[in-house]
């Protein structure tokens, strides 16, 4: 964990923020470059606390650190608003408390039973649904709209009407740490900018991808807002052009049903080299059509990352073995997690080798037909022990036919 300072976001709004790295961001995805977790004040005649922290080691300290340097104590903060009860964003109330018991929690009707299940909190909790509002003073008025599943079912989010500001909590976040010197957009280079762009993908696709239609539904509704700021939980502030981000949640939202882009995911695994004398060529044979490649070998790569470029793909290709009359374990799960996260309507094709018998094409039908994955495959190409010359240049020619596919799929969409 490392300590950012306090910043200004704009006048009477403040971005307090703690960098985590070394983790499982929620037990299971890596983040070899950190996250940052994001909390904001906002002050009128009353002082607001807008999302908070988690309880890892030294978050909460970092946190009241930062309100020392604001020159705010605990006792001044009259609200706390819980845009969203997962402990990344809430851990910190339990350090809260010791230090203060008579806060005011403001959050959904839904988020209070989270509230009193995560933490036994029951008292002085302020509920509020889609237009209420909290008038800070000095015409700062604070409004809230339900976003609900965005990605959890209590998710609301807070709308400063005096700056402009909405503060969505983990709808528009990124993974990837932030410099406490250049924590804003209108400081990043294009490369930088890009960087969280990457990030804010990979995060979409791990944290958010099943709930596509909420967030679509989030979207639309927040819409009619004069957004002229974004502060989410995660990620970078977007103050000169919040319309980035907005319109690239809506791109990964589309990505859910497709087509996406004009990109083909290869997932191969292999027991002996047998299948893995297929990637190659099946590469090459994606590439003869245009389209760009992304590589995976299971179980050696991390689901978060096959995730991520599955989502920005029209096509994926599965290599793998026959085990024991089924699919090859690895490629189970990572097909299951794919159709879980709702990666919909692909363009695919299947190759892989067997020894005595088949079976793969079976569990393969089960899965896709059980979470209604609804992707279109090419002929497979299987085979018995090593693939021939002949094979392989079939799996060459699948490649080429499924890329040409996939732009073809792409270019119908875009109307060119």
């Amino acid at each position: 964990m490392s300590e950012n300072t306090v910043t200004e976001v704009v006048q009477g709004v403040y971005r307090l923020s703690a960098n985590v790295d070394n983790i499982l961001f929620e037990g299971i995805w890596p983040i070899p470059k950190g996250v940052a977790m994001n909390s904001y004040i906002v002050k009128g005649d009353k002082v607001a606390i807008i999302d908070g922290v988690c309880e890892w080691d030294g978050v909460p300290e970092t946190l009241f650190a930062q309100l020392e340097q604001m020159q705010v104590k605990v006792e001044d903060i009259d609200y706390v608003i819980l845009n969203h009860l997962e402990p990344d964003h809430t851990g910190w109330l339990n350090a809260f408390k010791k230090i203060r018991s008579d806060f005011t929690i403001v959050t959904s009707k839904k988020g209070a039973a989270v509230a009193e299940a995560f933490y036994g909190i029951t008292e002085n909790i302020h509920t509020v649904s889609s237009g209420d509002e909290i008038d800070l003073g000095q015409g700062r008025v604070l409004q809230f709209y339900e976003i609900p599943n965005v990605h959890w079912p209590e998710t609301i989010a807070t709308y400063d009407t005096r700056s402009k500001t909405l503060f969505p909590c983990d709808a528009f976040g990124s993974f990837g740490s932030v410099s406490s010197s250049a924590p804003y957009d209108d400081q990043l280079t294009q490369d930088e900018i890009d960087f969280f762009e990457d990030e804010a993908l990979r995060y979409y696709a791990n944290i958010v991808g099943a709930f596509s239609l909420p967030t679509r539904k989030a979207i639309e509704k927040l819409g009619p807002l004069d957004i002229q700021i974004i502060a989410p939980g995660h990620g970078i502030v977007w103050r000169k052009d919040p319309a980035k981000i907005v319109n690239d949640y809506i791109r990964y939202v589309s990505y859910s049903k497709g087509p996406a882009k004009p990109h083909v995911t290869v997932i191969w695994g292999s027991m002996y080299g047998m299948t893995e004398q297929g990637v190659q060529p099946v590469v090459e044979g994606l590439e003869s059509a245009g389209v760009t490649v992304h590589v995976h070998r299971i179980p050696e790569s991390n689901i978060s990352y096959i995730l991520k470029d599955v989502w920005q793909s029209t096509g994926v290709v599965l290599g793998m073995p026959t085990y024991e009359y089924k699919m090859f374990p690895p490629m189970v799960a990572a097909l299951d997690e794919i159709g879980k996260k709702k990666a919909l309507n692909r363009k695919a094709f299947r190759f892989g080798s067997y020894g005595w018998s088949g079976g793969a094409q079976k569990e393969l039908d089960e899965i896709t037909e059980r979470l209604k994955m609804n992707w279109d495959f090419i002929e497979p190409v299987e085979f018995k022990g090593a693939p021939s010359a002949a094979e392989l240049e079939l799996i060459r020619t699948r490649g080429r036919e499924l890329g040409e596919a996939v732009v073809q799929a792409v270019n119908a969409a875009s109307g060119s």
